[in-house]
């Protein structure tokens, strides 16, 4: 069983959710903000979900404050300005942090799978790992990548 799969994380209403639970599902992992240039990345993400998730597409959306404290909210108001502004039905997990030396469990696990251009340090929020059904982390997006330009390596792993 791939590290991935032995991780956990909790979701947006605290509660614990085992990374098992997506196994044999393309999955997307994204740090977000909701005060971000990037925030309408939501929208694409969640057509994308939509459009994808029969075929086993799964997102996962980890809110982080890092990042110039573009998500000031608790996870109370993440989850009603997801849902609200951009519709977003994909999972949403509890704020984390990213980098250093208090990063999830699973951010570590990422940056060293699959480093940056710059190391393995994430950069800024709506960074996004690509990860196939095996549990195998595959490809590293920069925040400036558009959900719809991420199509063809997931329609790839479908």
């Amino acid at each position: 069983m791939g590290e991935f799969y032995q991780l956990k994380a909790k979701d947006i209403q605290g509660k614990e959710k085992q990374l098992e639970e997506y196994k044999g599902k393309v999955v997307l992992v994204v740090n977000t903000a909701s005060e971000c240039g990037f925030t309408p990345q939501f929208e694409g993400l969640e057509k994308l979900y939509k459009e994808y998730k029969d075929e086993g597409l799964v997102v996962l959306g980890f809110p982080c404050n890092q990042f110039g404290k573009q998500e000031p909210g608790d996870e109370k108001s993440i989850a009603e300005g997801c849902m609200v502004n951009y519709g977003v039905t994909f999972p949403m997990f509890s704020k984390v942090d990213v980098n250093g030396k208090n990063a999830h469990p699973l951010f570590k696990y990422l940056k060293k799978e699959l480093g940056g251009l710059l190391g393995s340090k994430i950069k800024w929020n709506f960074t996004k790992f690509l990860i196939d059904r095996e549990g195998k982390p595959v490809k590293r997006f920069a925040p400036i990548t558009k959900p719809e330009n991420m199509e063809e390596d997931i329609k790839r792993l479908l």
